[in-house]
């Protein structure tokens, strides 16, 4: 009879040692990564690939030479990054021939790619120039949200927006990301009473959001998908808090300030540093907007199984990191 009694206690036993293993894991990777918000160690230059030169990388802290700065991460892209381009850079050399105030410069990020995305980036430099188009080689794959960080960090824009390689969002969109910052802006502006104040100096972000396809995306995906997501969106409540319906689009738009705080402190580097994100949102007080975007699937994601457990171990990291202190921002 004492069996069965046995075979509960090693069982509970067996459990509760995982449990203990796994929150000694994560408090253990969280003081890891204490500093992890430092640079990584890639060349801080841009390759004139018609010259050869080498054009020194701008900073964050420098004042703005552009009007919007666009960054775009990719890691495996040769096939779906030359389209999302084209789409691109024709929307804003039409936009710059109607605007002559109007001045714009592409980042690409090559986050360790093994194809042929190299080559597709830099003949958009070769087409457009280096003052235009811009290429960052990371070497090796470091994730999106450090590929991002990396291009941010040395963008010249007033506006900086984050955007995918595969084109997903309609680019002119971009637009009503735009307008929202410069209503919030218009605000605050008249709150400071500071004439001289420029769009760049005021801390919003603007989020482009796919929430108002959900109930569609319910109909149409997998039950198992709509259990995935459902759940995901319940752990980045309890973490970050409310305030952003969908964190996960990739279509974002910062003021150069926001970007300053935000990407100077960002320690995740795959998929939820999204979520971070608004974390430091809420703790800098930058105002928030959320838009909605037009977007559709493309095929090539490379969201997986193995994604969303890496993207739950993050977020238990950035809880423990944030709410023991061991992550401290830098204001």
């Amino acid at each position: 009879m004492e069996y069965p009694w046995t075979i509960l206690f090693f069982f509970i036993s067996l459990a509760l040692s995982i449990v203990a293993a796994l929150i000694s894991a994560i408090i253990l990777e969280a003081y890891r990564r204490r500093f992890n918000h430092g640079h990584i160690e890639a060349p801080a230059i841009f390759e004139d690939p018609n010259s050869l030169k080498r054009v020194p990388c701008p900073s964050i802290f420098d004042p703005a030479e552009k009007y919007m700065s666009l960054i775009v991460p990719a890691f495996n892209e040769e096939y779906r990054l030359r389209g999302a381009l084209e789409e691109t850079i024709n929307y804003l050399r039409q936009r710059a021939a109607k605007d002559k105030s109007f001045s714009y410069e592409v980042i690409i990020i090559d986050d360790g790619s093994v194809d042929g995305t190299k080559g597709v980036a830099f003949n958009f430099v070769r087409k457009y120039s280096v003052e235009n188009v811009r290429v960052i080689l990371l070497g090796r794959n470091h994730g999106k949200g450090e590929a991002i960080r990396k291009g941010m960090l040395h963008s010249r824009g007033e506006l900086l927006l984050m955007l995918d390689a595969d084109g997903a969002t309609k680019i002119t969109d971009l637009e009503k990301l735009e307008n929202q910052i410069q209503a919030v802006a218009v605000v605050k502006k008249e709150g400071s009473r500071d004439p001289s104040i420029r769009i760049s100096d005021i801390p919003i972000t603007a989020f482009g959001s796919r929430a108002h396809l959900e109930e569609k995306a319910l109909a149409t995906r997998k039950w198992y998908r709509n259990f995935l997501m459902k759940g995901f969106h319940l752990v980045v409540l309890l973490t970050a808090g409310p305030g952003i319906r969908d964190t996960q689009c990739g279509f974002k738009m910062f003021t150069r300030s926001a970007a300053r705080k935000l990407f100077t402190n960002i320690r995740l580097k795959r998929w939820c540093f999204d979520v971070e994100l608004v974390y430091l949102c809420k703790y800098f007080g930058i105002s928030m907007v959320e838009v909605s975007v037009n977007w559709s699937e493309i095929p090539g994601s490379k969201l997986s199984p193995r994604s969303i457990l890496n993207m739950l171990w993050e977020l238990a990291l950035m809880s423990v990191g944030y709410r023991t202190g061991t992550w401290r921002i830098s204001t």
